[in-house]
């Protein structure tokens, strides 16, 4: 069972993309990427949720309910949620050590992202990370010592996507079969912070990707999913993903409101 709807992908025009982030001062500069809208199958997740897998698929869906309650209070991430997370992480990837660290919460419900800090839905297929960009975050994470250490062995980034407050009824994630994406068709954007240059893949066009979504999500669902692995002997090293605007949403629908986590993830 599937849905029709538009995705936008990136259009490789040569040049490397460049985007400021909280940088307004700096935002003249900005060389933002073009994209292209491509009507795509998206396929319900939720008759074969038991089937996915991080190494054969890139990404997994799990029944995984969480003991926090707000969201939207810091102190609930730091001392509950980072927890949760990374014990999941290490049940599904086996992982000796994971870090969590990075929240980004996203709506695009106004008030909301007003009174919170958030930002909104990402329409865009992508991916989090390059291999030079998950190698810094490993650097910019960990003291130069043991950086060094962990760059000489397998380590991964991989991420968590939860709806917060109520399920998902407008913008949800679709999520792409990693064994789907041909080794090419990967076009870097720069990130620049003030503080600090990301790096993001954007991805092109192929008629090959399988995407997948699962419908109504809740608080206590989330998807589990890879960004970077430097030992592609271990399965997909990664997939993409995108918000996208769902034909079935409800005009009446509340606007999504969702967390994605990120974590290092270290193996002996």
């Amino acid at each position: 069972m599937h849905i029709e709807a538009d995705l936008n992908y990136v259009i490789d025009t040569g040049e490397t993309p460049i985007i400021y982030v909280d940088w307004p001062e700096e935002e003249h500069k900005a060389r933002p990427p073009t994209y292209e809208a491509h009507r795509c199958l998206i396929e319900n997740g939720r008759p074969h949720q038991n089937e996915f897998s991080l190494p054969t698929h890139g990404f997994t869906f799990l029944y995984h309910p969480s003991k926090v309650r707000n969201f939207y209070d810091a102190d609930s991430i730091t001392n509950v949620y980072d927890a949760e997370v990374a014990e999941l992480i290490k049940s599904q990837t086996g992982a000796s050590k994971v870090l969590v660290f990075d929240h980004t919460f996203r709506t695009a419900n106004q008030t909301v992202a007003n009174q919170n800090n958030t930002r909104g839905p990402v329409k865009a297929a992508h991916n989090d990370y390059t291999d030079r960009s998950a190698r810094q975050r490993l650097r910019d994470i960990l003291p130069t010592d043991e950086a060094e250490e962990c760059l000489k062995r397998r380590f991964s980034i991989v991420q968590t996507w939860r709806p917060i407050r109520h399920p998902v009824q407008s913008e949800p994630l679709a999520i792409c079969d990693g064994r789907t994406i041909p080794n090419r068709g990967f076009v870097p954007i720069q990130r620049r912070y003030s503080h600090r240059t990301a790096e993001t893949y954007h991805i092109s066009y192929h008629p090959d990707h399988l995407w997948y979504y699962f419908p109504d999500m809740t608080p206590d669902e989330v998807i589990v999913f890879k960004v970077f692995d430097s030992d592609h002997s271990k399965g997909v090293p990664f997939t993409a993903h995108t918000a996208f605007d769902d034909p079935n949403t409800p005009i009446d629908a509340r606007r999504r409101e969702s967390v994605e986590s990120r974590a290092l993830v270290l193996f002996e």
